[in-house]
C-alpha cells in the first residue's frame, strides 16, 4: 500500500450512542486515513428519537441495520454490531 487512500475500512456506528449531527465531521476524519468501504449504522429504526438519521444516511450512503430493541437495559445493536465487525474481518 502506497498510501492511506489504499486502505480499506469499516464504519459501524450505534445509532444509540452517536448523534446525527457528528456524522459530517466523523466522516472526513475517516476519510483521513483510507477508504470507507463497509458503512453501516445499527439501532432500532421504529424509535422517534433516531427520526433524524435518514437524511444523513442518504447523503453519505450508510446502510441502516434493523436492530429492535426486545429487552429495556440490553443493547441488541452493540451484539449485532460486533458479529457484523468479525464476519468483515474474516471476510
Amino acid at each position: 500500500m502506497n498510501n492511506n487512500t489504499d486502505l480499506k475500512l469499516a464504519v459501524l456506528i450505534d445509532a444509540d450512542n452517536v448523534p446525527y449531527s457528528n456524522i459530517k465531521g466523523m466522516m472526513e476524519e475517516i476519510a483521513r486515513y483510507g477508504t470507507p468501504t463497509f458503512k453501516r449504522i445499527y439501532g432500532d429504526w421504529t424509535k422517534p428519537t433516531l427520526s433524524g438519521w435518514k437524511t444523513v444516511l442518504l447523503e453519505n450512503a450508510i446502510n441502516p441495520v434493523q436492530q429492535y430493541s426486545y429487552t429495556s437495559g440490553k443493547n441488541s445493536s452493540d451484539s449485532a454490531l460486533i458479529i457484523d465487525a468479525m464476519d468483515i474481518l474474516y471476510t
